[in-house]
């Protein structure tokens, strides 16, 4: 009986930290998906305007093709940053500087950002 206690003692935690997990890979995904209509929404993020995005209609040509950016940009600040005021690295950009005109709050380029991850 005691063997059988501690056994299940033993995997409580492991259990706890599989739902912990799983509870924040779904977190991530539905922020991400919150990033993608955003990105997407004509009225908001606007990104196809400019940028192709897989999965995107009618994308422009202006910006660069939104591909393998979370190797491109290991650093999530930098992804971040750029939505936020690419201005300020690139003067010359013609990107909106979504933050800096309260175009997107910094809930919003999150979710914009966890969603250019993915892609």
């Amino acid at each position: 009986m005691i063997a059988l206690f501690s056994t299940k003692t033993a995997l409580f935690p492991a259990l706890l930290a599989g739902a912990i997990l799983c509870a924040g890979s779904a977190h991530a995904q539905s922020a991400a998906a919150e990033g993608q209509k955003l990105a997407f929404d004509r009225g908001k993020g606007n990104c196809l305007t400019c940028h192709v995005i897989k999965g995107g209609e009618y994308p422009g040509s202006l910006g660069p093709k939104l591909v393998d950016l979370k190797s491109k940009y290991p650093n999530r600040a930098d992804l971040v940053a750029i939505v936020t005021d690419e201005t300020l690295r690139n003067p010359q950009t013609v990107m909106p500087p979504f933050g800096r005109n309260r175009i997107l709050t910094e809930q919003e380029i999150s979710a914009v950002v966890d969603f250019l991850q993915t892609l």
